[in-house]
């Protein structure tokens, strides 16, 4: 490949699944986008798109080739904006993991009036409660909680997330309000089981002794993999849950979970922005990490 025209032609091509809408977006004609196209493909040794009368769509060749595509695009655009002006407008694709329930409650809501602000950037946001490959899956930077245990990674510390027991009123009355550890299990208490993975164990119920954190195993008939569907267990009465108090506050504050032995909290999780050692961090990285700092300060200590 001689440049990168090539592949900024087929990716347009790919994103609107259409050559004419591809050199129209681009101001080229549609005779030189579909010449490139298939030059690139001789290049390659491969069929990057399959076409007919009304669509264009990619192979399961293109869609691997695409997706190391965007990557090079995005790093060519980088080394481009290095030594750019911290004034000039952030341009690019963007990729970023959080957990779902931050990206839910906080990030989300707040993104219109940033993106706005950002005409030219692309936000690809995945909100998902596993640990995502930085380097791997091409993320510029994830939103952790919990220890950073790749010490190949960079982390930046956003804070503390305090974290609270609660349970639904209903739950309550059916079991009983617990006032001491030893009232989980003589009461016969259940908890959600929250399961990153399904088939590991899952957590017990975590708690703090003068020699720092415990956990009880508590019987439970429902185990979840996601953080969201953890409070909504919680919420239908389904058993005791462990949150962070940001996001179980507005439940409390409307009585539909209430705090319980508020003595007897799990440890706060640290948050941290992760970068990868790789990658120098560009303009438009560091702008989304301080705009997002900003909006989730209020929710750690």
């Amino acid at each position: 490949m001689k440049n990168l025209d090539a592949l900024i032609i087929f990716a347009r091509v790919a994103e609107m699944k259409s050559f004419t809408q591809a050199a129209e977006s681009l101001g080229i004609k549609k005779g030189r986008a579909s010449l490139v196209v298939r030059e690139l493909e001789q290049d390659v040794g491969a069929t990057l798109l399959h076409r007919t009368t009304r669509t264009v769509q990619l192979t399961e060749d293109g869609r691997a080739f695409y997706s190391r595509a965007r990557d090079l695009l995005s790093e060519a655009e980088e080394l481009k904006s290095m030594f750019a002006d911290e004034g000039m407008p952030l341009r690019g694709r963007l990729r970023v993991d959080m957990p779902a329930v931050l990206a839910q409650s906080v990030v989300i809501p707040a993104l219109p009036q940033w993106l706005n602000a950002h005409p030219e950037l692309e936000l690809e946001l995945s909100s998902t409660d596993r640990r995502v490959d930085l380097v791997q899956e091409g993320f510029d930077c994830v939103v952790r909680l919990g220890p950073i245990v790749d010490e190949t990674l960079i982390a930046r510390p956003l804070g503390h997330l305090r974290m609270i027991n609660a349970a639904s009123p209903g739950y309550l009355e059916r079991v009983g309000m617990p006032q001491t550890i030893d009232d989980l299990l003589h009461q016969g208490h259940r908890m959600v089981h929250y399961m990153r993975n399904f088939g590991s164990k899952p957590d017990g119920w975590e708690y703090p002794t003068g020699e720092g954190y415990k956990s009880l195993m508590l019987p439970g008939t429902v185990r979840v993999n996601s953080v969201p569907a953890y409070h909504e267990a919680g919420l239908a009465g389904l058993g005791l849950i462990q949150g962070g108090y940001s996001s179980l506050l507005p439940h409390i504050k409307r009585g539909a979970l209430i705090e319980i032995l508020p003595d007897l909290r799990p440890a706060p999780l640290t948050a941290s922005f992760v970068i990868a050692h790789r990658r120098n961090l560009s303009q438009r990285v560091k702008a989304f990490m301080n705009w997002t700092e900003e909006i989730l300060r209020p929710y750690f200590d």
